[in-house]
């Protein structure tokens, strides 16, 4: 079976929570994977670049569910926030950007997870 285009991800997996590309790496990953395949969660990830008004750009993994209440205790474990692949990306399309609209703040630990050292600026 082949992989899923992001506009299909986008239908199937609705709820989708970002969390910062460095804190879904290394040992975060294995945490991360482990919690969801405890609960037997089919889910999928992708990516997404965060944009903020001052010009200010973050890779963000979004963490895509079929069901809100996946999401929801995916997001009360290891925090980050809810996405809406049709409000927060650029139209809606599907490679579009995250505009945010707040100041950028270094996000370096969210729950359980924080940024590996050797990833630190």
């Amino acid at each position: 079976m082949g992989e899923l285009s992001y506009a299909a991800i986008d239908r199937a997996y609705p709820y989708q929570v970002a969390l910062p590309d460095d804190l879904c790496v290394m040992n975060n990953l294995t945490l991360i994977m482990e919690f969801c395949q405890a609960r037997g969660w089919n889910y999928q990830t992708r990516s997404v670049a965060a944009i903020w008004p001052n010009g200010k750009q973050e890779n963000f993994r979004l963490h895509c569910f079929a069901d809100l209440a996946s999401a929801e205790a995916f997001r009360d474990h290891f925090g980050g926030t809810l996405f809406d692949p049709k409000r927060d990306r650029e139209n809606g399309r599907a490679r579009g950007a995250w505009r945010r609209h707040e100041e950028w703040q270094p996000i370096l630990e969210s729950g359980p997870l924080s940024v590996p050292e050797i990833l630190r600026n």
